[in-house]
């Protein structure tokens, strides 16, 4: 495992260079211009075209606005809203934020501009079964201007990038994720929840996108208003401290962040790194997996569902990404204090190995019976679990200053188990891992960090403010989460899947990505750093294909787009009598 995650990380250096940070957010900031302040048509006309005023039984299309909304927003809203804020604060500080921010902001352009692009180029052959995406972008567009071939090998590229991402961002680290936070709360075997989701996942999937669009159309309103009620419970408890934590998300984005407590400190470059990369997760903008899921849209106006799906950043990222890195800033998870304590004398950092390769030399620590927890620690998580494995951390401090971090501070990390045959009644045993440096390494202090990877920092940023509450309200919410972005991203897979081998290959690959979830929640992903690995593989790889795609077409979009604008100023666009919301939700609007 630790050989396929330096690969992993290799790869991700390349894709995730800060150059293509700049490039993506760049490119938000042209459509943003060219459309003339985009956004804000998504937020006044799109509205309105949701609530079903534009709604026609007789275009083409399987499902209403609402409901492909709703697909997209059920890929999108989900762990990356509450795993993915959490890793970027961890590893990125309150300065990650803003970059999301600014991402959520610039992505609504992107995503305007991709998915008007699908539908302009989408394949409605069969009318009730539309079929799109910026794979039928690459190979109509470019058959329109005689380059047939190279339009099917940029189609081609873009699907093979698309299953990447659908197996790791849509389906393992969905899996990983739920199964872990639910174990850490409940002690449920990774592996059982594998198993009960990859069964209620596979018997969605069967039903296509008609019944997906029916589960999303119901789960997404459910779940985000379920936990949008929580954050507020939270942060009415905190409101006094907002204002401080906005302001320190604003400061941090351009000043690097000091560690304090659990945090080992960012740089400003390290904190834009972190939060475009889980905005981009969880935003999807700019990936071009969305665009899949609104070209099932009825309707006979393409820029119309691209005006739509701007609503998707804002309601992710500004919205529900905000909301939880407030929970964590605000109640102090992100840098927060040991939860036990060796006394001063009684661990000490031991050299292990001489002199390697590099010229370092491997510590690691000497003491391996995990401490009492403290009083506090108690009261909000309770005391260390028997039965269970999790990974701890000590902070040391070594020659030179980490190219990533800015500060000299390193996590010791070790994972912890309970041994019943050690001891009167049983002992937490900790696995140290060692660490390389030229000279022993200082500990900062005595103090005994638990890991909180993903999902598991929030529910326990819940925990600070009413115990057991993350238990409930975040294990509950991860597992809505994570099944409406399954069942959205296989999906999507599958619409590459039917481009590339045809329809005779779908059942295989349901069978298939309902496999990789139970292998997801085998237990093999354990760190933060890990998550990410696998995230950003499917996300970074979906941009490279898709923004040469959108930069090449984007001024066809560009023009549709405002000649829709014209004829919607001009009021030559008539909307009619709202629909029941009802019957909005339920798609009976267009049946």
């Amino acid at each position: 495992m630790e050989q396929l995650m330096d690969i992993l990380g290799s790869i991700n250096g390349v894709i995730w260079h800060p150059i293509v940070l700049y490039v993506v957010l760049g490119v938000g900031v042209l459509f943003t211009l060219w459309s003339g302040i985009g956004q804000y048509r998504a937020l006044t006309h799109g509205v309105s075209v949701v609530r079903g005023k534009y709604d026609n039984k007789g275009d083409p299309g399987a499902i209403n606005h609402f409901q492909a909304l709703s697909a997209a927003l059920s890929a999108t809203v989900g762990l990356g809203n509450i795993a993915g804020v959490g890793v970027a604060v961890a590893l990125g500080g309150p300065g990650a934020i803003f970059w999301m921010w600014m991402v959520g902001i610039f992505g609504m352009a992107l995503k305007m501009t991709e998915v008007s692009l699908s539908m302009l180029y989408r394949n409605t052959t069969d009318p009730d079964n539309p079929h799109g995406g910026p794979m039928f972008v690459a190979d109509k567009a470019f058959k329109e201007r005689g380059l047939g071939f190279i339009g099917k090998l940029v189609g081609g590229t873009f699907v093979v990038t698309l299953l990447i991402s659908t197996i790791t961002g849509g389906n393992m680290f969905q899996s990983w994720a739920v199964s872990d936070v639910t174990k850490k709360d409940f002690g449920v075997p990774v592996q059982v929840t594998g198993v009960i989701l990859a069964v209620v996942v596979g018997m969605v999937i069967i039903g296509g996108i008609k019944r997906i669009g029916a589960v999303a159309g119901r789960i997404v309103p459910f779940m985000c208003g379920l936990y949008l009620l929580g954050a507020f419970w939270v942060l009415g408890l905190n409101i006094a401290s907002i204002p401080d934590m906005l302001v320190l998300i604003v400061k941090s984005a351009f000043n690097p962040a000091e560690a304090q407590g659990a945090f080992v400190g960012g740089t400003v470059a390290f904190a834009l790194l972190w939060g475009m990369k889980r905005a981009l997760f969880s935003s999807e903008a700019g990936q071009g997996s969305s665009p899949i899921a609104h070209s099932a849209a009825k309707t006979d106006e393409p820029v119309r569902e691209g005006i739509v799906a701007g609503l998707e950043p804002f309601i992710d990222t500004i919205v529900v990404c905000t909301l939880t890195s407030l929970v964590i800033l605000s109640t102090g998870a992100w840098n927060r204090g040991p939860e036990a304590n060796f006394k001063p004398t009684g661990i000490n950092v031991v050299q292990t190995q001489s002199d390697d390769s590099a010229g370092d030399s491997t510590w690691t620590l000497d003491n391996t019976y995990l401490p009492d927890r403290t009083p506090d620690a108690r009261r909000i998580e309770g005391d260390w679990k028997e039965g269970t494995d999790f990974d701890v951390f000590m902070l040391l401090e070594l020659d030179s200053v980490d190219k990533d971090s800015g500060t000299k501070i390193k996590r010791l990390n070790g994972n912890v188990v309970f041994e019943p045959g050690v001891g009167e009644d049983g002992q937490f045993v900790i696995d140290w891992d060692t660490i390389g440096n030229a000279t022993q390494p200082r500990l900062i202090d005595s103090g005994v960090y638990v890991e909180y990877p993903g999902a598991s920092l929030t529910s326990h940023a819940f925990n600070r403010v009413t115990p057991g509450m993350g238990k409930y309200l975040v294990v509950f919410a991860a597992w809505l989460f994570a099944i409406s972005t399954m069942i959205s991203w296989s999906y999507y897979g599958e619409q590459g899947i039917v481009y590339l081998f045809g329809d005779k290959a779908v059942i295989p690959y349901k069978l298939f990505y309902c496999l990789m979830i139970l292998v997801a929640s085998a237990g093999f992903i354990t760190t933060d750093a890990e998550l990410d690995n696998i995230t950003a593989l499917g996300t970074g790889v979906m941009l490279w294909a898709n923004i040469p795609i959108m930069l090449i077409f984007g001024p066809v979009a560009m023009k549709a787009y405002h000649n829709y604008i014209g004829r919607l100023k001009r009021g030559e666009l008539h909307p009619h009598k709202a629909p029941p919301i009802t019957d909005v939700v339920e798609g009976h609007d267009v049946e």
